[in-house]
């Protein structure tokens, strides 16, 4: 199963880099997308908890990477209480995807 990596921009210029086990988050997130602060959480919610329901469907059991990269976004959100903050999408990559 394909992983993401998913390089974002926080509201503060600050730049991170989370996880998902599933390319599922292709279809909540889009590249230089800069999204609400709320609207991105939401976002990362369905998209980490369809993440974790397709590694159930292929091995059997939810993924707590996926989990943990929507808690630390959660956390990492926390820090920006500004109405108007926003989180860019800077990369949503695959490792290994250029290899031969």
């Amino acid at each position: 199963m394909p992983a993401v990596n998913i390089k974002l921009r926080w509201p503060d210029g600050k730049v991170s880099t989370t996880y998902s086990p599933s390319t599922v988050v292709h279809e909540h997130f889009k590249v230089g997308h800069s999204y609400p602060l709320a609207d991105f959480l939401s976002r990362a919610e369905t998209a980490f908890n369809a993440a974790s329901e397709r590694v159930k469907q292929v091995r059997g059991f939810y993924c707590s990477s996926a989990m943990d990269s929507l808690a630390g976004l959660r956390l990492l959100s926390r820090q920006y209480p500004a109405p108007n903050a926003r989180v860019e999408v800077l990369d949503l990559s695959t490792p290994g995807a250029d290899q031969v």
